[in-house]
């Protein structure tokens, strides 16, 4: 009977082909996610060039709050609103950083 609770070699293999298709699908999104987060790196230095164009401030928390209010209207989950807006609060401090680093490097 000990042999009912157990998963059979097949029932096994099966289950290990499913994890080995799952990551390979996420590799195919991580690589997405890596060209998509460089477009809106590359979206982020043309505003920054043209705030300073403007003498417009880097930091403007309203349209902050409205980027997170737009991702956390998308959500469809099973991530909850709270880690996307963790995820793209990193996101955007992470933009803004690259803004303030390349205002630097204009300076020079």
């Amino acid at each position: 009977m000990a042999e009912d609770a157990r998963m059979s070699a097949d029932a096994r293999r099966a289950r290990l082909a499913e994890i080995d298709a799952l990551r390979a699908r996420i590799d195919e999104i991580d690589a997405a996610l890596v060209r998509m987060l460089s477009d809106r790196a590359s979206c982020a230095l043309a505003i920054g060039e043209a705030k300073r164009d403007l003498r417009l401030a880097l930091y403007q928390p309203a349209r902050e709050k409205d980027v997170l209010d737009h991702v956390c209207g998308l959500n469809p989950g099973p991530l909850d609103d709270e880690a996307i807006r963790r995820l793209f609060e990193r996101i955007i401090d992470e933009a803004r950083r690259l803004e303030r680093t390349a205002a630097i490097e204009s300076e020079d």
